[in-house]
């Protein structure tokens, strides 16, 4: 049976993985859950002997990883084995790799034959999925997201990067896994509200009171500001609350600021 027992952070637990019951660790407070199906709920506290279970069948994992990388070494195959994990009942054993191609994988299947009992599953992995099982450091010098805390991968595009005024490098907007920062999307909901209360990029504005012109060249959305180049040849930061459109001509308006969304992205970039 489940149990509704309250666990201590970095306790050890029993739950239901999406393959069968694993070991795993409490990060975080109890969440209310779906009456319907049993996936990623606690079994129960982990005893001494689940853990040492469960450390035992890791050192076996890892010598069958290193196995089939040798095997498939010798065979040829254009493949890359990422990991080797076993549920905590021994019953399945998943073999996480990668490859460009499809490719035949019956014969390492047949080499873990005379190593193991249990019903074995290869699983094809993207970088993202390979990121989080090696685990990796960030720009930020902490554990990458996908290997610390991440469930599920939420798509990321350079449009979250362009909102966000940040510099369109690819070095320093991907990574360890070579796509996009999964931590683009965290506070992108925020930027694009604060973008709905200032001028668009490359807007023709005015300033109130003073009645200079010119275009919005770069974006504060943090401050509410705006830097405009103005059609003396000046670049001030302005807040936007003092600007209006600039009407065809120059010729004042005071009704309502150009307010614009976010310029559209590229193609969203998934694992």
């Amino acid at each position: 049976m489940m149990t509704e027992q309250v666990y201590e952070l970095g306790q050890k637990v029993v739950v239901q993985g999406k393959r069968g019951p694993e070991v795993a660790t409490v990060r975080g407070e109890a969440e209310s859950m779906p009456a319907v199906g049993r996936y990623g709920m606690i079994l129960q506290a982990a005893t001494a002997d689940d853990l040492s279970r469960w450390a035992e069948l890791g050192r076996e994992a890892e010598d069958l990883k290193w196995l089939l990388r040798a095997r498939a070494r010798a065979r040829g195959l254009p493949v890359k084995i990422v990991a080797a994990e076993y549920t905590l009942d021994a019953s399945l054993l998943t073999v996480s790799y990668s490859a460009e191609d499809r490719i035949e994988l019956s014969a390492l299947i047949q080499d873990l034959r005379s190593h193991t009992r249990a019903r074995v599953n290869f699983s094809a992995v993207g970088p993202r999925e390979q990121a989080m099982m090696l685990g990796a450091l960030g720009a930020c010098g902490r554990e990458n997201c996908s290997s610390h805390h991440l469930q599920e991968f939420a798509p990321v595009s350079i449009r979250m990067a362009r909102d966000q005024q940040l510099p369109l490098n690819p070095e320093k907007l991907s990574g360890p896994c070579g796509r996009l920062l999964c931590c683009l999307q965290y506070e992108h909901t925020q930027y694009t509200e604060l973008l709905r209360e200032i001028p668009r990029k490359n807007a023709k504005v005015c300033v109130e009171g003073s009645g200079a012109c010119g275009k919005v060249v770069k974006l504060h959305p943090l401050q509410g500001t705006v830097d405009v180049y103005t059609d003396q040849g000046l670049l001030t930061e302005i807040p936007a609350s003092d600007l209006r459109p600039q009407k065809d001509g120059g010729q004042k308006d005071g009704a309502h600021k150009d307010v614009g969304k976010p310029e559209d992205g590229a193609e969203r970039q998934g694992r």
